[in-house]
């Protein structure tokens, strides 16, 4: 009898599935097509924008009025004219008809010059290796750098401070070509499969977001740099299968939690060669990283952040360039960890450059000697500055993000150099949701990105401080109309209290034509891990709209974001999960969902699902094993199910190192709660998952057989960590998860399904 009732229950599922696919043309009705193939509820691009140095204008990439390829435009904030600084007809290479697609582009200080990168390749995440040319906009003359090397192996093409020279990395080597003459100085010549001048390791690269690892002094005349050794990291394998007749193998030197990583140097070079003078950086060059280094506003010191291994002490440490000497400025300390800052502005002549820090509590602005004397609280109060946006030195003010009363929400803040007065809110009171910012250097102006939940992005141009709107940049008014037409309920943002004085805040999407007497299915979408929340007040994009369209068709969908989260509620909430990751987490959310069971009396206990990736699948896991009397449905995407497997740099920075938490690292790996799966789950990973290894899943997989237990797998071969890779894999997958939902969770009030049994 149950089988007959299961067989009747995937039926009205396929039906309830297909028939909301064919309703292709109601503007009312989502569809897969219309989230992944169509892209209907895509924003229009704008930009990128650009700020030009003294703060007079911003750039754009505008479509050629010539017919084709891209001009780049300057813009005048004060009345609105835009001038042609390139135009598309210039960046025809010779014996070429069409010009370039311009991948990024970079002007040097004067702008008599600019970069264009084009031709580019993929290298992890991002395309940074391809071919750069420099146009001079005087004689029009256009030339390729780096000619006698191989297509697309240039890598951050940079100018010097005088526009006369350009520095680049190939095949792991730094060089420095003269414009003038086409002459190229090799300045590095170790450069290898192993080691690394002026770019990363993989775990640099993502866990640091680094890739271009020089820096041109601000006289011109010296380069300083990163050098990697990456000799003694085990290498992990990709595996091709499906592109040619015997598999193909990618090496990545991939530094997994407690193991060895790359010694890490800084350098500083002359830019027409020579010996490199290597800075005497205190500790082991394995067990310490350089997370961020730049010139320290002059040309004759670099100012470097210092972490050790367990990422709990940040030295801010200042180099001589010319003796290699090092002094440390200042030095942020935390029981648990630390983070890099990149809000690094110099104010004061020199003297003083902005950090943010949490030791007193909440995430504050200082203005940091740089002789080492102190620092001094700019932002005193029981509230979070998220990040700094900029300064006007001219009027001693800095801009910054917070959100004091909702950690759903950013707003734009400034607040005095000086430290004296009170922090003021300059995002209007009548814009609740999520502000973002690009300020020009001189403060004075700034493009403003405003969306909530339910709203897509308004671009506009505003005058800081007024917040004066001075030209609307993208209206959005066609994706606004389409949002409008739809049937769909609006998000609530509401808070979960678990007791013991901890509320979590969530959202919900309720199913149209809601009836609050009759009982839903719930749908969780998951996170749960410091590196990003998931309840918060902004347009969300495709996931969000797939969201809206499971929420058609009959499901409650809600968030929720549990201690640990990178909310702006302190540093106690944030830190609370260090040493316990997937352990907190899953308790504060089966303590959420029961909490919302018994708040909403609409919820159907008897099936709640959920969902999330990357972290939010290794969540989805824990749940799923954890708590089998709570979720009934799971589907868990490229996750890692077992800690020992990530790499260094973010797993030890939450977890310390494995021979000091053997525990935490045991009960915080899903895998090791596999045999307590009861409900149905669905595994997604692609295996050609750089980032969280498809390695993992497969010892789950091996773990689920040993307990006998039955689930469904799907892998996407030689797809990434985004599984978008190659023709309509995003559409697949999405179809798949929605099959797999509909299939196992019947959406729909229980008394639609009535005569089924349930």
């Amino acid at each position: 009898m149950k089988s007959c009732r299961f067989l009747l229950a995937v039926a009205c599922c396929s039906l309830f599935i297909s028939s909301s696919y064919s309703q292709e043309t109601d503007p009312s009705v989502l569809t897969l097509d219309r989230i992944f193939k169509k892209h209907d509820f895509s924003s229009p691009r704008f930009g990128p924008a650009r700020w030009v140095d003294d703060g007079s204008g911003y750039t754009t990439l505008e479509k050629s009025g010539s017919g084709s390829g891209q001009d780049i435009v300057l813009n005048n904030p004060k009345n609105g004219k835009q001038t042609i600084l390139v135009s598309a007809t210039k960046l025809i290479a010779p014996g070429a008809s069409d010009p370039f697609f311009i991948e990024n582009y970079a002007f040097s200080r004067d702008k008599s010059q600019v970069i264009i990168f084009t031709n580019a390749k993929r290298v992890w995440r991002r395309k940074t290796r391809g071919d750069y040319w420099v146009l001079n906009r005087g004689d029009g003359k256009l030339q390729q750098l780096g000619t006698k090397f191989d297509e697309s192996t240039l890598m951050f093409a940079t100018f010097s401070p005088d526009g006369q020279k350009v520095a680049y990395v190939v095949k792991n080597n730094l060089f420095v070509e003269d414009i003038a003459t086409g002459k190229i100085v090799q300045l590095t010549q170790d450069g290898s499969d192993v080691i690394i001048n002026g770019t990363f390791d993989w775990v640099y690269e993502e866990e640091f977001g680094l890739r271009n690892g020089f820096r041109w002094s601000p006289d011109s005349k010296r380069i300083a740099y990163w050098r990697l050794d990456s000799s003694g990291i085990e290498t992990y394998y990709l595996i091709n299968n499906t592109d040619s007749l015997y598999p193909k193998l990618t090496p990545i030197k991939y530094p997994k939690v407690g193991t060895v990583n790359s010694e890490c140097k800084v350098g500083i070079v002359s830019a027409s060669g020579g010996a490199t003078l290597w800075l005497d950086i205190p500790g082991d060059a394995r067990d310490n990283y350089v997370a961020r280094m730049d010139w320290a506003d002059n040309s004759e010191e670099v100012i470097l952040q210092r972490l050790n291994r367990l990422q709990n002490t940040n030295r801010v440490m200042i180099g001589n360039a010319k003796t290699g000497e090092m002094r440390t400025a200042f030095t942020d300390k935390d029981e648990a960890w630390v983070d890099v800052r990149d809000n690094l502005y110099w104010f004061d002549k020199g003297k003083k450059f902005t950090w943010l820090s949490e030791q007193d509590g909440w995430r504050h602005i200082y203005a940091v000697s740089r002789d080492g004397s102190g620092a001094k609280l700019l932002t005193p109060g029981d509230y979070d500055a998220i990040a700094i946006q900029g300064i006007n030195q001219k009027k001693g003010l800095v801009y910054f993000i917070a959100s004091p009363d909702n950690a759903t929400q950013r707003y734009l803040y400034q607040t005095k150099l000086s430290g004296k007065g009170q922090a003021r809110r300059l995002t209007p009171a009548d814009q609740p949701g999520t502000h973002r910012y690009q300020v020009s250097q001189d403060g004075k102006w700034a493009i403003h990105t405003y969306d909530t939940f339910d709203t897509p992005p308004v671009i506009s141009l505003v005058a800081l401080p007024s917040h004066k709107v001075v030209k609307t940049l993208v209206d959005n008014q066609g994706l606004q109309d389409k949002m409008a037409a739809l049937n769909v309920n609006h998000v609530e943002f509401f808070k979960v209290n678990i007791g013991n004085g901890v509320e979590l805040d969530a959202w919900k999407i309720r199913p149209p034509n809601f009836d609050p007497n009759k009982k839903y299915p719930l749908f969780f979408y998951v996170y749960g891990e410091p590196a990003g929340q998931t309840v918060l007040d902004r347009w969300g994009r495709d996931r969000s709209m797939w969201h809206r369209f499971i929420s058609q068709q009959g499901y409650v969908v809600m968030s929720v974001d549990n201690r640990g989260t990178p909310a702006p509620k302190g540093r106690a909430w944030r830190k609370s999960i260090y040493r316990q990751i997937g352990i907190l987490a899953s308790k504060d959310q089966a303590a959420a969902a029961k909490a919302i069971m018994q708040k909403f009396s609409y919820i159907d206990a008897s099936r709640v699902g959920i969902w999330g990736w990357s972290g939010g699948g290794s969540m989805t896991l824990n749940m799923m094993f954890r708590y089998p009397e709570i979720y009934h449905t799971g589907m868990s995407v490229a996750p890692v199910p077992n800690q020992r497997l990530y790499d260094t740099i973010y797993q030890e920075r939450y977890m310390g190192l494995p021979k000091d938490n053997e525990e935490g690292f045991r009960d915080g790996s899903s895998i090791n709660f596999a045999k307590q799966l009861q409900g149905n789950l669905l595994l997604v990973h692609g295996t050609g998952d750089d980032n969280v290894h498809y390695q993992g899943s497969e010892q789950l997989i091996n773990e689920l057989i040993k307990q006998n237990k039955l689930f469904s797998f799907m892998s996407y071969p030689n797809r990434t960590h985004a599984i978008r890779e190659r023709e309509n894999t995003t559409r697949h997958l999405h179809e798949t998860l929605t099959k797999f939902l509909l299939e196992h969770l019947p959406p729909g009030p229980k008394e639609d399904l009535s005569y089924l049994g349930h």
